[in-house]
């Protein structure tokens, strides 16, 4: 039997006042891992969070990961208060309808293109960067970019999420290449739709099942099941898998 166990790792969890970041941030906590909570406007949910945590040893930032060099200081600061390093997970990220229908301007779609790629691919890379810099220094770690099927699918209406997701696979894999040598594997996953708070109001009604009808198993997956995955990765057993992606999907997108 596989026992996850991840006692004494520093483990930094970007977007982790909700959703899939907030589960994993409790399953690392739960996992004996001391846990670097980051939020950037929603201070109540991550403070919710924080105090939902077993254990001690966890601390809580604030940082827009859309500004690179927030993104390096936000690891940089998680490093100092924990005392190390060990894992960092990429998992804030933004999804903004952007269509290119002529209902916007190029200006205003442009802005939240921009936007979009800032927050959901140059902050997971600045702060990549940031963190390989100090796993180097002490002997290896772990990173693990939250991407999308939308990277393989493609996302109508929403081209620079889909265009962010596949950069970030590409990412992640270029990384995993390089800094494999200094024992820091990188990962990335895949989910599909994921039952969130904010997505169950979608999940309701006809629309609700066309979206759970594009799995065969007729659901979306659960937080916690994301949050497993990730926690998995991040695990030794998962070493040799450095440079993949997995997907979670439920069999909804193959490729």
């Amino acid at each position: 039997m596989i026992t996850l166990s991840h006692a004494g790792k520093k483990v930094l969890v970007t977007g982790s006042s909700k959703g899939v970041g907030a589960a994993t941030a409790r399953l690392f906590a739960e996992a004996g891992a001391q846990v670097a909570i980051h939020y950037y406007r929603d201070e109540e949910g991550a403070r919710e969070v924080m105090s939902s945590l077993p254990g001690e040893g966890h601390v809580f930032l604030q940082a827009d990961v859309s500004k690179p060099e927030s993104a390096h200081q936000l690891v940089e600061r998680a490093h100092e208060q924990l005392g190390g390093l060990d894992i960092l997970v990429n998992n804030a990220g933004i999804f903004l309808k952007h269509s290119v229908d002529g209902g916007l301007s190029f200006d205003e779609w442009f802005k939240i293109f921009k936007l979009t790629m800032n927050t959901n691919l140059m902050g997971p890379a600045a702060a990549s960067f940031a963190a390989i810099q100090l796993m180097r220094k002490q002997g290896g770690g772990k990173i693990i970019n939250v991407g999308s099927r939308g990277a393989y699918r493609g996302e109508a209406g929403q081209v620079g999420y889909g265009a962010a997701k596949a950069g970030l696979h590409a990412l992640s894999q270029s990384l995993a290449q390089e800094v494999g040598k200094d024992n820091i594997t990188v990962h990335a996953i895949a989910p599909g739709f994921i039952e969130t708070a904010m997505a169950r109001p979608h999940l309701q009604g006809a629309a609700g099942a066309a979206v759970k009808a594009q799995s065969p198993l007729n659901r979306v997956a659960t937080v916690d099941e994301v949050a497993t995955a990730i926690l998995f990765l991040a695990s030794p057993q998962a070493q040799f898998t450095t440079g993949s992606v997995m997907d979670l999907n439920g069999a909804s997108y193959l490729h």
